[in-house]
């Protein structure tokens, strides 16, 4: 009677068990809600720049050794190939814990229990063989394996594979989008190089211009016709012109190294060609259709992935409510002494046995587990959606740069044009005791500076390419 109410109890728990394994709390998973616009302006072409590969969208031989260069040695992308590796074996992990576990072991050793005990009272009154008591002091030698299983009815073991798997081709895109990044910001620091060769160029240019009109205005004076504070003015520009000189040097030490740095080396020139800079073609950009940014831009695709192991996750999460089922099974030796140690069946030794197990009482860690994966699974839709946008922007942006910064540069070019003929006119006219000096000085400054802007404007055009081609999903292929 009293072992028929013990199974009647062990039967109550686990209905009790498996009762209380269902009640599971009910979160709602969040949906991208995000929707994306049809066109760039009312665009609808579908040729876009990001599907030529950097190697045909970069002309310069220079520019295209160092982006090789960098893909091989920068410091940043090599460490995000560990962390791919790091998520591979992380799949391979997940992978196994749904297979069985197997051990194989071996084992020797000698056993002495007490007289005074119920096991040695009961060996002082047998035999272990015909004629010999069981000795005080028992060998034992054994060799076996053993296995564990636990079997994936709720898949939650296969779930966490697929969540890690999707999580290791995040890393991919992850890695993928550093690549844009790195060959994006080496193309711009390279024009940056080449605008700041062709800046210490034209300073250069004025500090002979300043330098002559300094002459002119000494030879001026001793004639009277302009005072010793005209000459003081045009030292002052000459000294100021060439301390601006310096300043550029420091910037392209500065850039070059940054270069350096990208691509994994210690400090050196960077070998370029900045003659023609300003005559550099500024190519029309096919943007294509936004919705081509789910496939093109790697962080999207990045967003994505990671969205869909969160969801996973949440699953995962829930299976931990539900009852797990484990099977353990062993086969192996065992004897007293070596000689009767694979004497089959007396020293063979099995066991088989199942265990079902489910959370019962303070199941609040499971619940925070839960909770926690809906949590982030909510995150994931609005780091997904803003990626989304956030791509979006960047396009629209780079394009009217790309509008403005054409508008611009020819605005400018005409200014340059202008006051490039009025240094001679201004010089003509001081001769002539028809402009002060003055007129000359301002003159000449402006037009450096309209030549500088003009080369940084030009700058900006070719950086403004660079990043549509980036923000468009260009330069990971």
């Amino acid at each position: 009677m009293k072992m028929n109410n013990l199974i009647k109890l062990i039967g109550l728990c686990l209905i009790v068990c498996l009762f209380d394994s269902c009640q599971i709390p009910q979160i709602a998973t969040k949906k991208v809600s995000l929707l994306i616009p049809d066109s760039y302006a009312g665009s609808k072409d579908t040729v876009t720049v990001s599907k030529t590969a950097w190697r045909a969208f970069f002309k310069d031989p220079a520019l295209i050794a160092l982006i090789d260069s960098a893909l091989e040695k920068n410091q940043e992308v090599n460490i995000l190939m560990q962390e791919i590796q790091l998520a591979k074996n992380d799949v391979l992990a997940k992978q196994g814990a749904y297979l069985p576990f197997a051990t194989v072991g071996a084992g020797a050793g000698v056993d002495k229990v007490g007289r005074y005990t119920s096991q040695g009272a009961s060996d002082a009154n047998n035999e272990i063989v015909p004629g010999k008591p069981v000795p005080d002091a028992l060998q034992n030698y054994a060799i076996g394996i053993n296995a564990t299983w636990e079997i994936d009815v709720w898949k939650k073991l296969r779930n966490a594979k697929k969540s890690a798997l999707l999580r290791y081709l995040s890393t991919v895109e992850g890695k993928n989008f550093m690549v844009t990044h790195l060959i994006a910001e080496i193309a711009n620091s390279y024009y940056e190089l080449m605008a700041l060769d062709n800046q210490l160029t034209i300073l250069n240019q004025n500090i002979e211009l300043y330098q002559n009109s300094l002459d002119i205005v000494r030879i001026e004076k001793q004639y009277a016709r302009v005072t010793e504070l005209a000459v003081r003015r045009f030292e002052a520009e000459v000294f100021k012109t060439k301390s601006r000189q310096f300043s550029i040097k420091q910037q392209i030490v500065e850039t070059e190294n940054r270069i350096n740095f990208l691509v994994g080396r210690f400090p050196q020139a960077v070998l370029r060609n900045s003659t023609h800079f300003t005559d550099l073609a500024i190519d029309s950009i096919q943007a294509g259709i936004p919705s081509q940014l789910l496939f093109n831009r790697t962080d999207i695709k990045q967003a994505e992935l990671a969205l869909k192991a969160a969801e996973i996750d949440v699953n995962v999460a829930k299976a931990e409510f539900y009852p797990s089922f484990v099977i353990n099974a062993g086969l192996g030796y065992r004897a007293f002494n070596a000689k009767y140690f694979l004497d089959t069946p007396e020293s063979l030794l099995f066991n088989l046995g199942g265990n079902l197990v489910a959370p019962l009482i303070n199941r609040n860690a499971i619940k925070a587990n839960f909770y926690s994966a809906n949590n982030k699974q909510v995150q994931a839709v609005y780091e997904y959606e803003r990626s989304i946008l956030r791509a979006h922007l960047e396009v629209v942006n780079q394009l009217s740069q790309i509008v403005n910064l054409k508008k611009s540069y020819d605005l400018k070019s005409q200014q340059v044009d202008a006051l490039t003929q009025s240094i001679e006119i201004s010089s003509t006219l001081f001769k002539s005791a028809r402009a002060d000096y003055m007129e000359v000085l301002l003159t000449q400054r402006d037009a450096l500076e309209s030549k500088i802007e003009l080369v940084e404007t030009k700058k900006q055009q070719l950086n403004a390419q660079v990043n549509v081609y980036q923000a468009l999903g260009g330069g990971w292929r």
